[in-house]
């Protein structure tokens, strides 16, 4: 199929077309003026245009330039002749309130941070600490001993089981082998 006239420069005009009668069956349908459907016709033949091969580069020329087309957004700003503010709604203005000055939130300084114990002196203070009571949350550990969190986690999750459940929950408790061992060996 050959065009006659083209549209654009980038327009292809030679085009080959292909048919197709192996297709969902199309109807067509039209709407009277009293809102009644009718049928009109069927679909018979379906033909596809594809441009020549040596149209293709201006065709993907055409594509590429419709979608960046399609992408810019025109805005205007319109001057509205003989307006003198009609549409426009006030807003109530309020007075200007100095909420004084904010408060800062203590940050961590040289001062708060905690220095690790060595591993086995930390162990057997964590030992001590257990025969005085038997479940420790992780803030009170922290508190009695001062270490980092996680020092102290990695220590807990050797010596210690974490209770998920039950009266308990939320606490660290020795494993059973060490609660024998702390009532064995009075100098642990």
């Amino acid at each position: 199929m050959e065009m006659t006239q083209a549209v654009s420069s980038n327009t292809p005009k030679s085009y080959s077309l292909n048919v197709h009668n192996d297709f969902v069956p199309m109807s067509i349908f039209s709407e009277s003026s009293q809102g009644k459907l009718s049928c009109e016709g069927k679909v018979e033949t379906k033909f596809d245009m594809k441009p020549h091969r040596e149209n293709l580069v201006d065709y993907g020329k055409l594509c590429r330039q419709r979608t960046n087309n399609s992408m810019v957004k025109l805005r205007k700003t319109e001057l509205i002749p003989d307006d003198n503010g009609k549409g426009m709604r006030l807003l109530p203005v309020l007075p200007l309130v100095n909420p004084g000055p904010k408060e800062k939130k203590p940050t961590k300084g040289f001062e708060t941070k905690r220095t690790r114990m060595d591993r086995g002196e930390l162990e057997k203070y964590l030992f001590k600490l257990f025969e005085r009571q038997p479940n420790w949350s992780l803030k009170q550990l922290m508190q009695e001993t001062n270490q980092p969190e996680q020092f102290l986690k990695e220590i807990l999750n050797e010596l210690c089981i974490y209770n998920k459940r039950g009266p308990n929950q939320g606490t660290h408790e020795l494993r059973p082998e060490y609660k024998n061992y702390t009532e064995d060996d009075p100098t642990a």
